[in-house]
């Protein structure tokens, strides 16, 4: 049984990249030629692609992989939308996209992701995702991101852990770009929290574990901001943080206590 696991987990590894690679041509032959000939229907046409793509993995991750995975959308397509989740592994990020039916969340992702990565690299580009420079992140990159924020016309996304936890739980947040996010407009949060993809956060973890994969999804919220002062953002970021870790606490106790429940939800609350 535990090689069919390993197999599983091998195998679904394998589509997934090759999922990338034809990804990639296809974003570069056929994807970036259509914006460019009808630039008014970018946003449907980028929206269909980062779905097609996310829906995807999360199939094969799904019925190759034998994860138990289910996604229901539930966020908003606007700008006033600010979306922050905790981050357990790389399947966080198709479940984000699928989480926003009628367009897609712009991402908050290292710089180093930017550059050298088949499909990911040219989606961040195209999409106008937001890299971030950790730990060198000065007043001229953060006044960049509040006029990004402000003029953004779809969602953000933003994992304030900045990396992967390794026992699921939600860590200490990296608050300098959220709260240059918070002071740019007026918000609505949605807190994405997940939980049950820890286990399967690095490689040979993928491998091992994807079959016994149990995991849920599910948003808080949404919170009214209004772009209030710095004190303000201390108290709502330390609110929030609360109110995230208090909802992982009640999905790990509703999960021991439903074992039979292996789906993973969104829905807002």
């Amino acid at each position: 049984m535990r090689l069919l696991s390993q197999l599983a987990g091998i195998t679904t590894l394998l589509i997934a990249a090759s999922v990338f690679i034809v990804g990639e041509v296809v974003l570069l032959v056929v994807v970036v030629p259509l914006v460019l000939l009808r630039p008014s229907a970018r946003t449907r046409i980028l929206a269909r692609y980062a779905h097609f793509i996310a829906g995807s993995l999360l199939f094969v991750i799904r019925h190759v992989g034998r994860a138990k995975i289910t996604v229901q959308p539930v966020v908003p397509a606007r700008g006033d939308v600010l979306m922050v989740m905790n981050h357990q592994s790389v399947i966080d990020i198709p479940a984000a996209v699928i989480s926003v039916p009628s367009g897609y969340p712009r991402m908050v992702a290292r710089a180093r992701y930017g550059r050298g990565i088949p499909l990911v690299s040219h989606m961040i580009s195209l999409y106008g995702h937001i890299l971030v420079q950790p730990g060198r992140t000065g007043r001229s990159e953060l006044s960049a991101l509040t006029e990004t924020a402000r003029a953004s016309t779809l969602p953000i996304l933003i994992f304030p852990e900045g990396h992967r936890t390794q026992d699921g739980e939600i860590g200490p947040w990296k608050r300098a770009g959220l709260e240059t996010l918070l002071a740019a407009r007026d918000w609505e949060v949605y807190g994405v929290v997940v939980d049950g993809l820890w286990r399967v956060a690095r490689l040979h973890d993928f491998i091992r574990n994807l079959a016994r994969v149990r995991c849920r999804v599910e948003v808080i919220g949404p919170f009214r901001y209004d772009g209030r002062g710095h004190d303000n953002h201390d108290a709502f970021v330390d609110e929030l943080r609360h109110a995230m870790v208090a909802k992982l606490s009640e999905m790990r106790t509703s999960a021991s206590a439903s074992p039979a429940d292996s789906s993973l939800v969104l829905s807002t609350k």
